[in-house]
């Protein structure tokens, strides 16, 4: 009979997650970080209401060398996509903003389709069409209704204020990518 492996040894991909003072770690076969798994899964749980709004960032992949998603004929067809894809009814679009090497959306998601495979769809879309290496994932995080109001108009501040503060222009109203252009 083998013997039963001690507790404080693990494989090094595992990485124990600490509960409660007292209690056993658990230890999982997928790469963990911070407690958290290092892939997520987005598929919208049946809980969450109908048109739940998601601020979602999604980001190039920072090894390979690619061009800008600001580069301005790039950064046109990003936005033209966004709009064909709510005009599809795939999301409805509150706020999108391109950065040089990632975009942030604030989005509502239609239910009979997983925000994980409209977003996949996109990405690879663009990955194919126009190059874009994308990294792997996505950052989500679902608005609830009690944030709503003034933490949601903090929230689009903070996303529009994303160039400024890294220095791309002097004021959020003069960026160019975001959502505002979509409706022009």
């Amino acid at each position: 009979m083998p013997a039963k492996p001690r507790l404080d040894q693990h494989r090094p991909t595992e990485r124990p997650i600490h509960l409660e003072a007292g209690k056993c770690p658990i230890h999982n076969d997928v790469m963990l970080y911070r407690g958290f798994p290092s892939r997520l899964h987005h598929a919208v749980p049946h809980w969450v209401e109908p048109g739940a709004l998601f601020h979602v960032r999604v980001a190039l992949d920072r090894e390979k060398q690619q061009r800008q998603l600001t580069e301005p004929v790039l950064a046109q067809r990003l936005l033209n996509s966004a709009r064909f894809y709510e005009s599809r009814q795939c999301w409805h679009i509150t706020l999108f903003l391109l950065m040089p090497d990632h975009l942030h959306a604030l989005l509502s998601f239609v239910t009979d389709r997983s925000m994980s495979g409209v977003i996949g769809d996109c990405k690879h879309f663009h990955a194919r069409k126009h190059g874009i290496m994308w990294q792997e994932g996505y950052f989500d995080h679902r608005l609830r209704n009690d944030e709503r109001g003034e933490q949601l108009s903090a929230k689009i501040d903070y996303i529009r204020q994303n160039p400024v503060v890294d220095g791309l222009c002097a004021n959020a109203r003069d960026w160019a990518w975001s959502s505002s252009a979509l409706h022009r």
